[in-house]
């Protein structure tokens, strides 16, 4: 069994603790550590969860926050497991999940004058 992995983004509300409430605020701590970001690329960092983020970045907005890695990125495991879906062989009975009754019925070809 696999745990599934996932997190949880805390930028928004680490910002709000520091009385931080626009996107546009961090664009000019940014730019004074060499960081140059449009302003939707803020945006998009502040209210959307990451799914890459360059270190440098990261670094960033620890400094300019003050805060750690752990209030800004909280790991969480996922209550679901991991596994492949079970086919069924041609012409058998099992339904494929999400299918339900919805599966057409298997064609037999018959010879011609049967």
């Amino acid at each position: 069994m696999v745990a599934k992995l996932d997190y949880r983004w805390h930028l928004r509300k680490v910002m709000a603790g520091r009385e931080m409430f626009s996107t546009t605020d961090l664009l000019p701590p940014l730019k004074e550590r060499g960081i140059t970001l449009s302003t939707s690329q803020v945006y998009r960092l502040v209210v959307e969860r990451p799914e890459r983020l360059s270190l440098k970045i990261l670094m960033a907005l620890m400094d300019i926050l003050d805060c750690t890695m752990d209030d800004l990125i909280e790991p969480i495991t996922g209550a679901g497991v991991a596994t492949k879906p079970k086919k069924a062989a041609a012409g058998g009975t099992a339904v494929a999940e999400g299918i339900g009754g919805l599966r057409p019925k298997r064609a037999r070809i018959r010879g011609v004058g049967l």
